[in-house]
């Protein structure tokens, strides 16, 4: 699915500024070489209509911090900066649905050295309206992929780091060109990672099961929030290494992240996950819908409202 048009407006070098008029260089040495960061977050339309939700922002930008340590970058700004930005150009675009908000750190010289010192860094913020990542409608077809995931030794998989990503989609190409809507990669072990853009998940005997974030894995905002969900909803849960076979014996199996939200696991290789009911997957779904539309009184430390004014001469409803 094919996510282009964006919202009026962007913020880049320091301003808020028509996205029309946040370039940069073809020169600039994070389209080079990758030296970039950067942070998904999700804004969700409360129940109420006028009101988006970020999901836990300071999260996201606490996050986003340590990928700029990764970087070795120099911002003039914090996480609570960063997040400020994020509500500003909320208010500036207004959106009217559930949006998502790409933040990127990148080094920004024209320089042919591929190093990380001494290079200038900045900060830029866009936004776009999106529901579903991946059709959430069905059980998604998966893959384990031949790509298998970069070890932290040689790219940080706990940073969102720009040219890590290429691994990504070496891995997602070869799923969809294969009739899969998603690729699951392994560590160097051999154990289950993650897959191309984000965490998983399986069910056995009831108990909910993630790899650990010594696999290689991104540590996802959204595992975590559906670890603790879980925990509240009296579901057991370990965080351990995940064999091939052991997923391919799963009752149930789910992608998460902010991007995929919860999405199950229909297939591995052509092989049936469980029975195809997903109860536990659809407990954990039914709780996080209602914790980021507002509907729910639980955790609402984790969003960030953001009222949303009308435009002039906007009929009232």
């Amino acid at each position: 699915m094919a996510f282009s048009q964006t919202l009026d407006y962007a913020f880049f070098e320091g301003n808020i500024v028509p996205f029309a008029d946040a370039r940069v260089s073809i020169g600039t040495h994070a389209l080079q070489y990758g030296t970039g960061a950067f942070a998904g977050v999700r804004g969700y339309l409360d129940a109420d209509g006028h009101t988006i939700n970020i999901f836990r922002l300071k999260d996201h930008m606490a996050r986003m911090m340590k990928s700029a340590k990764l970087l070795r970058a120099d911002l003039p700004y914090d996480a609570g900066d960063l997040a400020d930005i994020l509500v500003k150009l909320t208010e500036k675009n207004a959106p009217a649905s559930d949006v998502y908000f790409r933040p990127f750190i990148y080094k920004a010289s024209v320089q042919l050295t591929p190093r990380l010192q001494g290079i200038k860094d900045e900060f830029a913020l866009y936004m776009l309206p999106m529901g579903d990542y991946l059709d959430t409608t069905r059980g998604q077809k998966a893959i384990v992929a031949s790509w298998m995931r970069v070890p932290d030794n040689a790219v940080p998989s706990r940073g969102k780091l720009t040219g890590a990503y290429i691994n990504s989609a070496l891995a997602k190409d070869q799923a969809e060109e294969l009739g899969a809507d998603e690729a699951i990669l392994l560590d160097g072990d051999g154990h289950i990672a993650e897959g191309s853009g984000c965490n998983i998940f399986i069910v056995r005997d009831g108990t909910l099961i993630t790899p650990p974030v010594t696999s290689d894995i991104l540590e996802g905002i959204t595992r975590r929030s559906f670890f603790q969900i879980a925990k509240d909803l009296g579901i057991p849960c370990e965080e351990r290494s995940i064999d091939r076979s052991e997923l391919y014996i799963a009752d149930e199996a789910f992608f998460c992240g902010t991007g995929v939200q919860i999405a199950p696991i229909a297939t591995v290789d052509g092989r049936p996950i469980g029975d195809g009911n997903w109860p536990v997957s659809k407990h954990l779904h039914d709780a996080f819908f209602d914790i980021v539309r507002g509907k729910s009184d639980q955790h609402r430390d984790w969003l960030t409202p953001v009222q949303i004014k009308q435009p002039a001469g906007a009929a009232a409803h």
